[in-house]
């Protein structure tokens, strides 16, 4: 089986040689080396996340296939403390939310879908964008990389978990922004990636102008919006689609440095 036909549940079922061997064989093919590959529990099993050097940066093996992305508010059981957070902080601080929590998860979230991905490379960090949005994918192009669509992003992100957070549907102890520490947001997500851990970061941009990703600045957190909602930039499916428009419009064109962008690298 070649690169181009790795799919995601292929990757779980596999023994660790098996993935090294695969790992290798992308690490060749865009002239790099496999630095690390590591079994991570998840999903109820073990998947292997393999990480590739290529000129001085890293990048995660994200294998494809039919996967499945997005959220479902209507299947969504909240914990008894984000009811009351989102009851007594959001609803009542006065800032115009919808009573219902998944009203509001409806807006912010991307719905729940099955889509067809290729395995890809996919930068383990971030990096700040480098001129406007519609210039990036041309400045990525010229380095062998491109942008993410979203439904790439949020597949490296959750690794096929159906949570509202990639380590699950939970909100850990403590602030959701910040470099130290050893919660689960700290930690690389199943595939290796340094993903969805500071709301402070200004979020990911996609390839779709409405989506991006990872984080919303510090809004919800500076505005008091409350502890659920604090959280909420940091879930998966969350493509924040008020952060999107600021990138994407007038006001964006001074700001667009604060926002990130994570390459990829095609195997095909």
């Amino acid at each position: 089986m070649s690169l181009t036909d790795l799919t995601f549940d292929h990757w779980r079922a596999l023994d660790r040689d098996t993935a090294v061997r695969y790992a290798e064989e992308a690490a060749r093919h865009v002239d790099g080396r496999l630095v690390r590959l590591v079994g991570t529990p998840h999903l109820g099993g073990v998947v292997h996340h393999a990480v590739v050097e290529r000129a001085g940066e890293l990048y995660a093996l994200i294998p494809g296939g039919e996967v499945t992305v997005g959220f479902d508010p209507d299947a969504w059981q909240p914990l008894p403390e984000q009811l009351v957070s989102y009851r007594e902080e959001s609803l009542g601080g006065g800032f115009g939310f919808d009573e219902d929590p998944r009203a509001h998860l409806a807006r912010v979230m991307s719905p729940r879908r099955t889509v067809a991905l290729p395995t890809v490379l996919m930068a383990v960090e971030a990096e700040p964008l480098p001129e406007l949005p519609a210039l990036v994918p041309a400045l990525l192009a010229g380095r062998g990389l491109r942008v993410p669509g979203p439904d790439a992003w949020e597949h490296a992100c959750g690794a096929g978990a159906a949570t509202l957070f990639r380590w699950g549907d939970d909100c850990p102890q403590g602030a959701p922004y910040g470099t130290e520490g050893t919660g689960p947001r700290h930690a690389p997500n199943a595939f290796g990636l340094h993903i969805a851990y500071d709301v402070y970061d200004t979020a990911e941009m996609t390839a779709d102008p409405g989506s991006v990703y990872g984080g919303d600045g510090g809004e919800a957190v500076c505005g008091g919006y409350g502890t659920f909602m604090e959280w909420l930039p940091l879930a998966t499916a969350h493509h924040n689609p008020s952060m999107a428009e600021f990138l994407n419009g007038p006001d964006g064109e001074d700001a667009f440095e604060d926002f990130k962008v994570r390459p990829v690298i095609d195997l095909d």
